[in-house]
């Protein structure tokens, strides 16, 4: 049995650190085996853990590559582990949203070291394993730490809450043909938390058929002071918690969400705000411009959204009466196949997707804050046009729905 030894940051010494450094090359190439059979295993050995973590990101191989992804950068960051701790408290956020404590890490490391060992074999000796084990101890203390003022602060801010609390949905409104918004309101009918614009809410169901509880992420998609959240959730193919509230949850029903969360948030700067959205995407980015228009009423602010087409185009009345009342936002629409109507309604702006050399004609600089949000493909396409164009590094904020990938793959 591996035993992972909590530590801090400058209890690491010089050996520990040199072998730790030594297995970079062999997580780089089997950091994804190593994160799946450690998935396997620690389900096997502990399956009310399936009560938390997302099946379809385990099917999809996704939380697998990001957990990977995250012990890599963790042995390449050893002797500067300081380096990591804005990933952690990323992380930290979903932690705090799905209810991770400290209990659930010693599960964590113990299978973690099993399948480090299972996967190498010989190569993995003891050295290694125990430099790990005592590196792991050092990452798992921060994790806590961070979680614990996470959980704290949840908690204690006005209208806060811990764990997770029951919301009756007050309204039910279908936006499009995929994408559903729910008004969720506190059972209790206390005061509720408020959040930034861009962070999501989490919940949890857990439909008849299924033997676990199935927990998501949720982006809030209205500005903040309300006495509602409203999220609107894309129905997905084969999405257990989207079609649950979609074909079985109706108006009265309750469901439990943990409070607000997230790191992806507007911030307040006089540069155009510009707000590029793909598919279902656009739900924190509507957050964001409601809030803009509240909280900075006269900066520029140009919302640009790629969908397939006016049938699957959520929120579009809401954002065109938006844009009809202040002369200050503009909205620009490309369809990537426009339905015949679409096309004779010229309801669009462009057909096709959003590329760099239409960005530059609608955006008038390379110096607006450039938040973005939808699908992999088309975050890594925004991305490589921004770095492309020469936009700041501090212009370009970003979110990832599931676990973060690497933008730059």
């Amino acid at each position: 049995m591996y035993v992972y030894k909590r530590s801090s940051f400058n209890m690491l010494n010089t050996k520990t650190i040199e072998i730790i450094k030594s297995t970079v090359p062999v997580l780089e190439k089997h950091g994804k085996d190593i994160t799946t059979h450690f998935y396997q295993m620690m389900f096997q050995n502990h399956p009310e853990l399936l009560n938390i973590f997302n099946h379809a990101n385990q099917r999809q191989g996704r939380q697998q590559t990001a957990l990977a992804n995250a012990v890599y950068a963790a042995a390449a960051h050893i002797d500067n582990l300081e380096a990591i701790i804005p990933v952690v408290k990323q992380i930290g956020q979903k932690h705090r949203a799905l209810g991770i404590l400290p209990e659930h890490y010693p599960i964590v490391g113990e299978n973690l070291l099993k399948a480090i060992k299972d996967v190498l074999g010989d190569a993995a000796t003891d050295d290694i394993i125990n430099a790990w084990a005592e590196a792991y101890g050092v990452i798992a203390d921060a994790f806590i730490g961070i979680e614990k003022e996470m959980y704290r602060e949840a908690k204690e801010q006005p209208g806060g809450w811990e764990g997770f609390r029951k919301f009756i949905v007050d309204r039910k409104v279908k936006e499009s043909d995929v994408i559903t918004s729910f008004y969720l309101k506190p059972e209790d009918g206390n005061a509720i938390a408020s959040y930034q614009a861009g962070q999501y809410l989490t919940v949890k169901v857990k439909p008849e058929t299924d033997e676990y509880t199935h927990i998501r992420h949720y982006s809030l998609s209205d500005a903040p002071g309300k006495d509602y959240y409203r999220i609107s959730v894309k129905r997905e193919d084969h999405g257990v918690v989207s079609t649950y509230l979609h074909q079985e949850v109706s108006e009265g029903d309750v469901v439990l969400v943990s409070a607000p969360a997230g790191d992806f948030v507007l911030e307040a700067k006089t540069a155009p705000a510009v707000l590029i959205s793909g598919g279902v995407g656009l739900t924190p980015m509507v957050s964001m411009l409601h809030t803009l228009l509240e909280q900075q009423p006269d900066r520029e602010v140009l919302f640009v959204h790629g969908a397939l087409n006016s049938q699957v185009h959520a929120l579009k009345n809401e954002v065109a009466r938006i844009v009809a009342t202040h002369a200050n936002v503009k909205n620009f629409v490309a369809y990537s196949n426009p339905t015949d109507t679409d096309r004779a309604a010229m309801n669009f702006d462009k057909e096709g997707f959003i590329e760099l050399d239409w960005l530059q004609k609608i955006v008038a600089t390379n110096q607006a804050d450039f938040y973005f949000c939808g699908p992999v493909p088309f975050m890594k396409m925004m991305y490589r046009s921004l770095i492309e164009w020469g936009v700041p590094a501090g212009n370009i904020h970003f979110e990832f729905f599931g676990p973060a990938s690497a933008l730059t793959e």
